[in-house]
């Protein structure tokens, strides 16, 4: 048996960095994370091979004593927590004392430093976790950390990176999570070479939905702002149009940091029961704010899970948010066939350009400069214009700057953008009339109908389609739900009484779901064998093949379960007002549209049919005129 020793700090250091390093998200995280603890509002990011070859992370942060900079790096050190009990009352966005110091042994680190009330910074590198020694530089205001080649002493950990662009794509996910978790913070993302995206930083939370998923997303949003029970939800939610195949365009922040929670996603999906189709997911992006007491942040070791102390109002809440926010506002697509401009693109600030006027910067060049060899200088201070180059020989970065002489008098080259949201807000304001309501029901003109399926009428500059099945679906899965929970159901007798045959697993559950046919109107009984007698059925199904609809309803309860209850009468009541309802094809007559127009004005969501699809979208004239080249643009 191999006999038992203590292993060197070098191999504790690399193993304990597998815990906190995984891949170049882990230390782009990190090492964000610290920027915004150190109350930096501009933060600058950029890698290059996917991070596995170079990370850099600038911030205007406070800055590091020249006493603090080696400590940083030791195991365990940490400015965020001073023993057990803060870990309970934790507001900094990770505590880990070993981040630093596990970055710094499996990669080559530099860290350059400097406090608003020192004349100088310092400059601190280290390899595979041994540092050389502290020097003072002139750099501005912040922290910069460079990390190159992620795992060059450990290949066997490199090995099980994946491709660069894999990497990539996991760093820029994450930035624009923190872009959005703090639109108060400018973020410059930068991946090799090429700007992915930059934030102004003004706190707009809309204009930040617009630089990283475009113009269109940020349009198709409605705004959010609830607080019940010590439970405060602000932000933004996509329209049901902006619908998504799976949860990835869900994003939602707990107090600032990004999670993934199911009881958060079903509360979410439950506030749009009734606004989404089945299997589509929403759009929205959530900052939710509760008292640290009441959460537990510490569940796994990403610190992305969460323990809620009171799951049901919790949920209870979110869910109300979500549907109290979409029943208040008009739900009513607009076509948008025709392509859209390329916007113009405005670019924010780079988080340090304005510094390098400054005095101290001014007055460390020469030191900063001082013993360099021809053009090479042993530091990228985050202003002047730097190159990488790697030195195939000895596998380490270069940064190589220009001389003074040769550095012409930089002045801002980025401007901040005007806020294009600010008519926009303004017009939102304003009081609007809801096309479906009392008061604009008597401006409707009824054209007619088109393929005996879709209805139109207009209103004021524009034209509305309506699918007659849809809307009149809608209106009867109303009827039938208040009815129900009302207990006002009303039955209608079958004379003679219908015989419905049924397969043996058929027959099982109609034994097991009896009660659910009893509370919709159904009255049946036992014929022999494996046939039952339907002698009265709900009112509303009576000219509509209501056996069909009991097999269908049978078949439904068959393949989804009983479930929650809820759910089960809100299904089997949407297949039932499916059934009752006009089809595309039947021929209406406008007094039966007006009557189902006149019922839609009454509904507390009359945009979308039980199942999620739209009953009715809009082309405004100015369209029209643009397919009738009547206005060209």
């Amino acid at each position: 048996m191999p006999s038992i020793r203590l292993l060197d700090n070098e191999t504790i250091d690399k193993i304990a960095a597998g815990e906190v390093v995984e891949r170049p998200l882990s230390i782009v995280k990190e090492l964000v994370e610290n920027s915004m603890d150190a109350g930096a509002d501009r933060i600058s990011v950029e890698i290059r091979g996917g991070g596995t070859d170079l990370i850099r992370v600038t911030d205007n942060g406070k800055g590091m004593a020249k006493d603090d900079i080696p400590l940083a790096f030791l195991r365990h050190a940490t400015s965020k927590i001073k023993d057990i009990d803060d870990l309970n009352r934790l507001n900094s966005m990770g505590f880990r004392g070993e981040a630093l110091s596990s970055i710094a042994s499996v990669c080559k680190v530099t860290l350059m430093t400097k406090r608003s009330e020192d004349l100088m910074g310092y400059s601190l590198k280290i390899n595979g976790g041994k540092a050389e020694e502290l020097e003072e530089i002139g750099v501005p205001e912040g922290t910069t950390v460079i990390a190159a080649h992620l795992f060059y002493n450990t290949p066997v950990r490199r090995k099980f990176l994946k491709s660069a662009t894999s990497e990539g794509n996991a760093v820029t996910e994450l930035m624009e999570r923190l872009a959005l978790s703090r639109p108060d913070i400018s973020y410059k993302y930068v991946v090799n070479g090429n700007t992915r995206f930059m934030t102004s930083g003004s706190g707009d939370l809309k204009e930040t939905i617009h630089r990283i998923y475009g113009r269109e997303a940020a349009k198709w949003t409605v705004p959010i702002s609830y607080e019940k029970d010590g439970i405060r939800i602000d932000g933004y939610l996509g329209t049901p149009a902006m619908n998504r195949p799976n949860r990835n365009f869900e994003t939602y922040f707990l107090n600032h940091r990004y999670i993934r929670s199911e009881l958060v996603a079903k509360g979410i999906e439950e506030g749009y029961k009734g606004y989404m189709m089945q299997h589509k997911f929403p759009f929205c992006v959530l900052h939710i704010g509760m008292d640290q007491s009441e959460i537990d942040i510490n569940v796994h070791p990403s610190k992305m899970d969460v323990r809620f102390h009171d799951r049901e109002s919790f949920f209870e809440n979110i869910s109300r948010a979500v549907s109290e926010t979409l029943h208040n506002r008009e739900m009513i697509p607009e076509d948008e066939s025709r392509e859209n401009a390329k916007e113009e693109k405005t670019e924010s600030f780079e988080p340090f350009e304005h510094a390098a006027a400054d005095e101290d910067v001014k007055a460390g060049k020469e030191a900063a400069y001082a013993g360099a060899e021809d053009d090479e200088a042993k530091r990228d201070d985050g202003i002047f214009e730097v190159s990488f180059e790697e030195n195939k020989e000895e596998g380490d970065i270069l940064w190589e700057a220009k001389r003074e002489q040769d550095i012409p008098e930089i002045k801002p080259v980025f401007t901040v953008p005007e806020d294009p949201y600010k008519n926009a807000r303004q017009l939102e304001m304003l009081p609007k009339e809801r096309v479906i309501s009392r008061q604009a029901r008597e401006q409707y003109r009824l054209i007619g109908s088109v393929f005996n399926t879709y209805w139109m009428f207009s209103y004021q500059d524009k034209i509305y389609f309506l699918d007659q099945h849809a809307a009149h679906e809608k209106v009867n899965y109303e009827k039938l739900i208040k009815r129900y929970r009302n207990n006002e159901v009303y039955s209608q007798l079958l004379s003679p009484g219908l015989v419905v045959s049924l397969s043996p697993k058929e027959r099982t559950v109609y034994e097991e779901q009896r009660e659910v046919f009893v509370k919709l109107g159904f009255e049946t009984e036992d014929f022999g064998g494996n046939e039952v007698i339907l002698n009265a059925v709900p009112q509303e199904t009576f000219r509509k093949n209501p056996d069909e609809l009991f097999l269908d309803i049978l078949n439904d309860l068959a393949e989804k379960g009983s479930g929650r209850i809820p759910d089960v009468y809100d299904r089997v009541i949407a297949t039932m007002a499916c059934k009752a309802s006009v089809k595309g094809g039947d021929e209406i007559s406008f007094k039966e549209m007006e009557t189902v127009l006149d019922e839609l004005l009454e509904l507390e969501n009359p945009y979308h049919c039980p199942h999620g699809r739209p009953t009715m979208f809009s082309m405004s004239r100015m369209e029209l005129e643009r397919k009738f080249k009547r206005i060209v643009n």
